[in-house]
């Protein structure tokens, strides 16, 4: 099937985007799918951008299937964040007869453009769709590493239908399993409680508390680093910096931190998916989480155009390499150092067709403070995690 028939073109009309007084805005190096007939070419095409207009899967949040287009009203009149900057946006895919029927066109698109090596943005909708972003990569055999930017683990339970409370344990359930490791970046312990918090570490998921995050951000850097897709939920962001919520908490990230780390995963040579969910126009303010969610589109876009190229899996030849001895010479750890952008990863052992397999996970995103910890002979526990995981 053509990817084209997923798709309803943007009423531009209705988003009413204007060019900037004095700069070329992001609309000028986009090419939208606004009239019938006028689909975008995928031709070179490395970045693009689709809404989904569907809150079927939502908890509570009825109205956030409306949320893309008003996204798009704010990006659009940002100024471009580079000069080379070139997208496509597809258009929004709306919902179908059923929720299964939409998140089956959601997969199917993504494993579309996966193929063609295209990294995509998307608009939501509600969070349950990062299943289906999952599932793309299922479709490709493609194993992954899937980071969720969230108060919540959305572990829920597999036995009920899918949602936006539970699509983590979907994914977990799923068989065969593809998914490689789980990162929860900015949870608040009384959202979840400690069994939960427990599971997350029964699981060997990294999970980090918000509090822990906005201490340190690099660590945060790392995480995003690692995946292969982000999930961000807008309920992450505290209510007064994004009152389009319907369950708003006056705890959370800060819209600058928000911004922070949408850049991280921008600049991950790895990542190839991001979604933004659960924005609700009904609730915001004079468009302000809007605004706020076109701020952190703005710093992906900046970010991906200034992607270093240095995923050590590629290429280990423009970089320092450091052997850590640990146990009194019982093993050994190796660091690889960016020479181009000074980022760390510390790599884990594995043998045999695994080896094979989880090729792409063996290097780890780290610190120079997992650096100085090894070399203190304590095992960084990111690495431990990864080594039990494979061996």
């Amino acid at each position: 099937m053509e990817l084209s028939t997923y798709f309803q073109p943007v009423n531009v009309n209705d988003i009413a985007f204007g060019e900037g007084e004095f700069y070329a805005n992001i609309a000028s190096a986009t090419q939208i799918y606004a009239e019938e007939g006028s689909f975008p070419s995928l031709e070179d095409v490395t970045l693009a951008l689709l809404g989904v207009c569907d809150d079927s899967g939502s908890v509570g949040n009825k109205g956030c299937k409306d949320g893309p287009d008003e996204i798009r009203r704010y990006l659009y009149q940002l100024a471009m964040p580079v000069d080379n900057m070139k997208m496509v946006d597809l258009g929004n895919i709306m919902p179908g007869a059923t929720a299964e029927d939409t998140r089956f066109a959601v997969t199917e698109v993504l494993y579309k453009l996966f193929e063609k090596n295209i990294t995509v943005i998307i608009l939501g909708g509600g969070q349950d769709l990062s299943f289906s972003n999952y599932k793309a990569y299922e479709v490709l055999g493609r194993v992954v590493n899937v980071a969720s930017i969230d108060s919540m683990f959305d572990l829920g339970t597999d036995t009920k239908p899918l949602n936006s409370r539970n699509w983590l344990s979907h994914v977990v359930a799923q068989q065969p399993n593809y998914l490689f490791n789980f990162s929860n970046i900015g949870y608040q312990t009384y959202f979840n409680g400690s069994g939960l918090v427990k599971l997350m570490d029964e699981l060997n998921f990294d999970a980090y508390r918000l509090g822990a995050i906005q201490g340190d951000m690099v660590r945060a850097e790392t995480l995003v680093r690692s995946a292969d897709m982000v999930s961000v939920d807008i309920n992450s962001v505290r209510l007064s910096d994004a009152p389009g919520q319907e369950q708003g908490s006056p705890h959370g990230f800060y819209g600058e931190e928000l911004c922070r780390l949408s850049r991280f995963a921008g600049m991950s040579d790895k990542l190839s998916s991001i979604g933004f969910y659960e924005y609700n126009p009904l609730y915001d303010r004079r468009g302000q989480t809007a605004h706020l969610l076109a701020h952190a589109i703005w710093y992906f876009i900046e970010g991906f155009y200034n992607r270093a190229s240095d995923f050590p899996h590629r290429d280990k030849q423009n970089y320092k390499h450091y052997m850590v001895g640990l146990n009194e010479g019982d093993f050994e750890i190796s660091f690889y150092k960016s020479k181009k952008s000074d980022r760390w990863w510390m790599e884990v052992p594995c043998s045999g067709e695994r080896k094979e397999q989880y090729q792409r996970h063996l290097l780890i995103p780290c610190t120079y403070a997992d650096y100085e910890q090894a070399q203190k002979n304590e095992v960084p526990e990111l690495w431990e995690k990864y080594y039990q995981r494979l061996n």
